[in-house]
């Protein structure tokens, strides 16, 4: 069916009957809820970094993070050992409708180095910035 090649995940011919429109959304919506169910929370070392609250723990001691710094030690965390260039995370933390200077990455590393420790985020010379695993 055409539907389905374009992206469908599922259809109701007519006369659509209200018990299985429900039916059918409550089963999309468990579906939906089973990729939802992982974890948010990311341990690494003395690192916890936790999405449904926003928090960061550093050894246990609670660290405060505005949002975009937050955001952006999150996206590094769940990507380790992966080289981002300043553009890649533009675009993932701040988006393409934002206009927003390269060298605010570099502001944001820095205030979360300063907050979390060095031993986290490297710099990759000419390239961009990496989370290590320990």
């Amino acid at each position: 069916m055409a539907a389905f090649d374009v992206g469908a995940d599922d259809y109701i011919t007519k006369p659509i009957k209200p018990r299985a429109l429900l039916s059918r959304m409550t089963a999309l919506f468990r579906r939906d809820s089973k990729g939802k169910d992982q974890s948010t929370k990311i341990t690494i070392g003395d690192l916890v970094i936790d999405k449904s609250s926003y928090t960061v723990k550093v050894k246990n001691k609670e660290v405060s993070l505005p949002k975009k710094e937050f955001e952006l030690l999150y996206f590094l965390a769940q990507n380790p050992n992966k080289v981002f260039s300043r553009d890649d995370l533009l675009q993932n933390i701040w988006g393409t409708d934002v206009y927003v200077l390269v060298r605010t990455v570099d502001v944001h590393i820095r205030k979360v180095r300063e907050k979390i420790g060095d031993d986290y985020i490297s710099t990759v010379k000419g390239v961009g910035y990496k989370f290590n695993l320990p």
